[in-house]
């Protein structure tokens, strides 16, 4: 499969997400947490809802950017 030139629309999703479903690492990545606290907020039922796929867990971008702007407009309020 070619790599996706740089700037191209179809290499991200809204809001900026990867068009992939993302590892913990990822989802600790891109809101600056560590990936204990990821893993905290999935027992906890607090954070973006997770899959798991075999052994590994997964979280779909469009519901990480949804559990965001619920956040964010719960935090607005």
């Amino acid at each position: 499969m070619p790599a996706r030139p740089q700037g191209d629309r179809r290499a991200t999703l809204h809001g900026g997400l990867p068009d992939r479903y993302l590892t913990p690492e990822d989802l600790a990545s891109l809101l600056a947490v560590p990936v204990e606290t990821v893993y905290s907020w999935r027992r906890k039922r607090t954070g973006p809802p997770g899959f798991r796929v075999g052994k590994h867990l997964r979280y779909d971008p469009a519901a990480v950017h949804a559990w965001i702007t619920a956040r964010t407009e719960q935090n607005a309020a």
